[in-house]
């Protein structure tokens, strides 16, 4: 019984940033970022929207916005306050496993709270680079390939999915061609594709 009650204690780090929780995006400061993302959906439970203004292409300042749980709003936080003053190639490549490190660990069902939170950065900063008309020279540094015959990415799955490219299985198997080699990525591709349409709520 003690280890089962041990999975659901949050370090005192977490219940910090869960009840003083910083860089909130307060709408009453009219607070304008130069690019924002936003991942998730309230129809499945969890959303979040990032701003981030930038200078010298480094975060200079932060906001966001969460509807989620405990873990969720503390990751975020906790992200936050680790990015300003990030380049944007560094904040880029913020995982969930460095975030939970920084808050000093997460109850293993509550891990993939701190996943939306380095997506919906990442999305800001894609934004930020378009806005500008500017290559983004970061997202291939990222990408796992998840179907080695066909050279099928997580970074392609989840554009194919967030611009509304692939909304099936087969629409996905279309574009990429996952499957059609030895097979062996079905389930891999399978659990990323629904993955994805989680996080973008689709």
């Amino acid at each position: 019984m003690d280890s089962f009650m041990a999975q659901w204690v949050y370090t005192d780090t977490v219940k910090d940033h869960f009840m003083n929780p910083r860089n909130i995006w307060n709408k009453d400061e009219n607070w304008v970022p130069d690019a924002s993302g936003e991942v998730g959906s309230l129809a499945c439970g969890d959303q979040m929207r990032v701003g981030i203004k930038v200078v010298d292409d480094k975060i200079s300042d932060i906001r966001w916005l969460t509807y989620g749980c405990a873990s969720a709003i503390a990751s975020t936080s906790m992200m936050s306050e680790m990015v300003k003053g990030m380049t944007l190639e560094e904040a880029y490549h913020i995982t969930p496993e460095m975030i939970t490190d920084q808050l000093g660990g997460l109850p293993q069902h509550k891990f993939h709270c701190s996943v939306l939170g380095d997506k919906a950065l990442r999305a800001a900063i894609d934004d930020y680079l378009e806005k500008n008309g500017r290559e983004n020279p970061f997202r291939s540094s990222i990408a796992k390939i998840i179907c080695e015959c066909k050279g099928v990415t997580d970074q392609m799955i989840e554009h194919l999915v967030a611009t509304d490219q692939a909304k099936t299985l087969e629409d996905l198997q279309r574009l990429t061609g996952y499957g059609t080699g030895c097979g062996r990525c079905k389930a891999r591709i399978e659990h990323e594709f629904e993955e994805m349409k989680h996080i973008h709520g689709k």
